[in-house]
């Protein structure tokens, strides 16, 4: 197989500086670049593949197809065992025979420089044949559609169905039934920094070292590992600060396993960055469900019952190894989550189509499930004649109810959604916005008030995908030290990007262990040095990270205590550790500086008496058990003006008040849910990736795709409730996405609230201006 220009053969000053063939007058091997050739259509055979002109290229190192890597890299399937049923092709870095989506990698270019790879790339010559293209949910499920994958029956991945209670009983009893037909519009992450990796395979030692911006290293170190047939610990992933992630960061990336396969064929690391046009259409979409729901109320507006249907879109495969069947399958378990309901009913379709994946992004399922339960209580209140807030009130599980189970299975252990209520009325001034509103109305001034009540999925067990073979972890671990200095370093395996993971474990660790926070020094992301862990996805750094951080600083001061004891001839428990200082528990009084401990212990241990044990390094896993989930909840409100005449939206102000369990660092708990309510009222008034007929990504750039920019975000109001998981010491919830779970949602029952008067309902988001004057009837 020639797939390059033919190597130099090593000679014995290469050899000597130990890195074979590339390494000249005793220089490490230079870094090559990665480009790809990607498929102009959204389905098609790959009939013929000319790569001889881009071989020969300037600066070319390597051309690579579907097939050259296909001979390094093992197939994966994006299931899991717990969904019955669900399916989806083996994929691999590259295609063989089809195209199965615009923007598709095709053929890899490895040369000097990205500019040379991109010249080179430019000459490769794809001859394809287009096939039928299921561009959008109707053509996927139509009966005699064509099927995407050839054997399979249909173009469903997974579909699966809820029941409880008495349904069908409880609408024919029901004094009302509302119903809506909602649909969600496809979105991307856009982080800020792109998706990036080096891969720097090492073949005298069989070695791969990758840096990856990515929120889970050790879950690339295992499929790296598997899929390229390279023992575990031979693989190094480092993470280090990332960029921005949301969800889109924790995915298996065609790309990004064709550059492992790259620098093995090319003995060199290679490096790609995902530049802002292919990032939309390589990156995960998010969303993208058409929902049908209904509610049956009773003649005081109590919910009864819901029934639910969902369909949701997820491209042509299922995303590898966290499946795109996540997020509708948290849709119809989180709907009617904060309500007391006699029954529920729910199905889900999740359904392949000629277009990027979709897959698990902020919040997952969370908006979608939020924004259908919180437009059929605004419908309900219509109907029976009730205020939004007044309905909300009476259907909510009262906080003196728990533990309770919900309709659909979950289990809760403590929500504050009486209290969350409560404190929102108050900070909304609820009533004066009310008396306002009516007094606007009568000068055609159009605002309006959407409420949204959520509870958010964090903390996961080993419940939420160990059950369902993937090996990925739910526990964390940390290694603590008490460094010659005295200063203490910490190695965990919770990840950063950019939420202040790093500033909370700190902050646990300095304040259980009784030092300074100046002098602790945090390292993740690193597969290399960190101890093995989940990291960072589903809201569990601080109740999961923060646990297993809280717990190595227990053990790590029990042991500094015990040899202070040992050097004052004291018992360890009169002792404490305070700012530092080793101190006597009664009297406060100051015995000897953590560092002086730290200097004999690894110093002059000969000191110390016998049988002492000078241990202080420590190490601690911990795996949450107990409930499945750590659930948070919250509430927010929406308080928007819309200008009937262009269908423009001011934002005037946000409400949020969240119920994260304790809350370690304020300032970052009200950070992360002011970013969360951006990215979800991103998506309620400007994030779309708009498709056409034949599948093509029509607005896949910055200069298209609109995200919410600083001066159209509003004021922010955000207050708390705590209510401690107590399946924890630390007693903390995940917030990461409490922003972004309601935002949309009551964003949206406050236009139509602002709307209701003219007789306009939305039931589509995001809410444009065509969308507002359609529904207007004057678009």
């Amino acid at each position: 197989m020639h797939v390059g220009r033919p190597l130099p053969r090593p000679n014995a000053k290469r050899l000597a500086a130990g890195r074979g063939n590339y390494v000249t007058d005793m220089k490490l091997p230079r870094m090559l670049h990665a480009a790809f050739v990607r498929s102009p259509f959204a389905h098609a055979r790959i009939v013929r593949v000319d790569v001889a002109a881009a071989r020969a290229a300037p600066g070319v190192a390597l051309v690579a197809t579907g097939a050259d890597l296909a001979q390094l890299c093992t197939p994966w399937v994006g299931t899991l065992d717990h969904f019955k049923g669900m399916k989806s092709a083996p994929q691999l870095p590259l295609p063989l025979e089809r195209v199965t989506w615009c923007g598709q990698a095709v053929v890899a270019i490895v040369a000097e420089s990205r500019a040379a790879a991109e010249d080179a790339a430019e000459l490769v010559e794809v001859e394809y044949e287009e096939l039928p293209v299921l561009a959008d949910l109707d053509t996927a499920l139509a009966p005699d559609a064509p099927r995407l994958v050839e054997g399979f029956a249909d173009n469903i991945c997974f579909r699966s169905a809820l029941e409880s209670g008495a349904v069908d009983a409880l609408f024919a009893g029901a004094a009302h039934v509302v119903e809506a037909e909602m649909v969600f519009g496809r979105h991307t992450g856009v982080t800020l920094e792109p998706r990036a990796l080096i891969a720097d395979y090492d073949a005298s030692e069989h070695r791969l070292t990758v840096h990856h911006g990515t929120q889970t290293p050790f879950q690339f170190q295992d499929l790296y590992a598997r899929h390229y047939g390279i023992p575990e610990s031979r693989v190094r992933v480092a993470a280090p600060d990332v960029g921005g992630s949301f969800g889109v960061k924790l995915h298996v990336y065609h790309e990004d396993m064709a550059v492992i396969g790259l620098s093995m064929l090319a003995g060199r690391p290679v490096k790609f960055v995902a530049d802002r046009l292919e990032a939309f259409v390589s990156d995960i979409h998010a969303r993208d469900h058409r929902v049908k729901a209904k509610a049956a109320v009773d003649a005081d507006g109590r919910i009864l019952a819901m029934q639910v249907e969902d369909e949701t879109a997820i491209g042509a495969f299922s995303t590898y190894p966290r499946t795109s069947a996540v997020e509708g399958n948290q849709v119809i378990r989180l709907v009617g989550a904060p309500y007391r309901l006699q029954g529920y009913r729910a199905g889900l379709k999740v359904v392949f189509q000629n277009k990027t994946q979709t897959s698990q992004y902020r919040a997952v399922g969370h908006p979608i499930a939020c924004a259908v339960t919180e437009h059929l209580m605004d419908r309900a209140a219509a109907r029976v004649g009730l205020d939004p807030l007044a309905i909300r009130a009476r259907n909510l599980i009262p906080d003196d109810a728990y533990p309770c189970q919900s309709p659909t299975g979950y289990w809760f252990e403590k929500l504050s959604h009486e209290a969350c209520l409560a404190r929102l009325k108050a900070l909304m001034d609820y009533e004066r916005l009310r008396a306002e509103q009516e007094e606007l109305r009568r000068r055609g001034i159009w605002r309006g008030i959407g409420l949204a009540t959520f509870v958010e999925i964090t903390n996961p067990t080993p419940a939420f995908y160990g059950i369902g073979g993937a090996r990925i972890s739910a526990q964390d671990g940390a290694v603590l030290t008490v460094t010659p200095s005295g200063e203490v370093r910490c190695l965990i395996s919770v990840t950063e990007q950019g939420q202040g993971t790093e500033a909370i474990i700190g902050q646990v660790v300095a304040d259980y262990l009784g030092v300074s926070r100046d002098i602790v020094k945090v390292i993740t992301g690193d597969t290399e040095v960190t101890p093995h862990g989940g990291a960072t996805w589903a809201c569990r750094g601080a109740g999961i990270g923060g646990e297993t951080a809280l717990q190595a600083a227990k053990k790590l001061k029990a042991n500094v205590l015990a040899l202070a004891g040992a050097i004052l001839q004291a018992r360890a428990g009169d002792l404490d550790l305070v700012d530092g200082q080793v101190v006597e528990q009664a009297s406060s009084a100051v015995r000897l500086p953590l560092s002086e401990v730290a200097r004999i212990a690894y110093f002059r241990s000969d000191t110390l008496p016998p049988g002492t044990e000078a241990q202080l390094t420590v190490a601690h896993h911990y795996a949450p058990s107990g409930y499945p989930f750590a659930f948070t909840n919250g509430v927010h409100g929406c308080h928007v003006e819309v200008d009937a005449e262009t269908g423009l939206v001011k934002i005037l102000k946000h409400f949020v008040v969240e119920d994260c369990g304790r809350i370690i660092n304020p300032l970052l708990v009200e950070e992360q849910v002011r970013g969360g309510v951006v990215q979800g009222l991103g998506a309620a008034f400007f994030e779309e990736c708009r498709y056409s007929d034949t599948g093509q990504l029509t607005n896949g750039s910055l200069a298209d795709y609109l995200v919410p920019m600083a001066c159209e975000m509003p004021d922010m109001v955000i207050d708390h409730v705590e209510t401690p998981t107590r399946d924890t010491e630390l007693g903390a919830k995940g917030c990461g996405e409490a922003g972004t779970a309601a935002s949309s949602a009551a964003a949206l029952n406050a236009v139509n609230d602002a709307l209701a008067p003219l007789g306009a309902l939305l039931t589509q988001i995001p809410m444009t201006p065509a969308r507002i004057l359609k529904a207007l009837g004057t678009f």
